[in-house]
């Protein structure tokens, strides 16, 4: 199974998975890695930059790890095939930085709207702490950032495509399950804190993500190195291959017309145009394979199928 795993997804899902044995193991000996690792708020003594990255490898818990892994494979896998290893992987990571600095910005409007910088101290159900200890406590620690920014590439790649999930007995189109979540989150994070999750954090991976996207779709030939996806070369093959066909129909049409002594079956009337093809391969790359009715993808079969 895990063969069939591309290998920039393979290798994030058994880092996060060695990440949650070490802190494990390392708890069980005393050494506390999720404060050492873990996203501290920045105005926190314990912070450090590389925490914006080591965070995104933490989880408290089998739970936590398991449904954000199980996203990870259902959704990643697809999408690096799509995009190719390093598009992907810089995509994840910046978008697991994204989700971090808008949990740290969330923190900071939290501590000014308590007050905090006035106290010294803070009263915590009759526990007196200092507030330098108190927001020390302030720790984000998941790949769900990440992770939830993987979900919106899949509904913005696939915006048609119907998935399962329980507890819904009928498939979901996945730009629909990209909204829900969203407002799922939204609604969350406007709650105000005390459930322990960090919303805020899954809303900013999928602000970051929505950014990249838009603005590799505006700049397809920016020069960055992700211009051009296995996705984009996959539909210019086949493009590829679509003008090859019909230079060679070209080519026959005029040999015909050039020798009429000579009895030869004239070639085959082309079923669709080459103005419709690339509109149609064009719609693909926008909005996916099911968004074509059924006359396109006719259209696509015959003209693939004629030599």
């Amino acid at each position: 199974m895990m063969n069939n795993i591309p290998a920039t997804t393979k290798n994030l899902l058994i880092v996060n998975f060695l990440a949650f044995i070490a802190t494990w193991i390392f708890e069980s000996r005393g050494i506390d890695l999720t404060s050492m690792l873990g996203l501290h708020f920045f105005m926190a003594k314990d912070f450090h930059l590389y925490q914006l990255i080591t965070y995104m490898f933490l989880h408290g818990g089998f739970t936590h790890i398991f449904f954000n892994m199980f996203a990870l494979w259902m959704f990643g896998a697809v999408i690096e095939r799509v995009w190719g290893p390093k598009k992907f992987l810089f995509y994840y990571i910046s978008c697991g930085i994204g989700a971090g600095l808008v949990q740290e910005l969330a923190q900071y409007i939290n501590y000014m709207a308590e007050g905090l910088a006035a106290y010294e101290n803070v009263n915590l159900g009759g526990t007196v702490m200092a507030t330098a200890d108190y927001l020390n406590l302030w720790t984000t620690i998941g790949a769900s950032g990440a992770v939830y920014a993987i979900l919106l590439a899949f509904g913005m790649t696939f915006p048609n495509e119907r998935l399962f999930i329980i507890p819904f007995p009928f498939p979901i189109k996945a730009k629909w399950l990209v909204v829900g979540y969203i407002a799922i989150e939204l609604f969350s994070a406007l709650s105000g804190p005390g459930d322990g999750v960090a919303h805020t954090a899954h809303l900013g991976g999928m602000l970051f993500g929505f950014i990249m996207i838009r603005y590799w779709r505006n700049h397809p030939g920016n020069g960055s190195g992700f211009g051009r996806s296995r996705g984009q070369e996959f539909f210019d093959n086949m493009k590829r291959r679509f003008d090859e066909r019909q230079q060679r129909a070209n080519s026959n049409r005029r040999r015909w017309a050039d020798e009429p002594d000579e009895p030869q079956e004239p070639p085959k009337k082309p079923r669709a145009n080459q103005a419709e093809i690339d509109a149609i391969l064009d719609k693909i790359r926008k909005s996916g394979y099911d968004s074509l009715t059924k006359e396109e993808k006719k259209k696509l079969f015959d003209q693939s199928q004629q030599s």
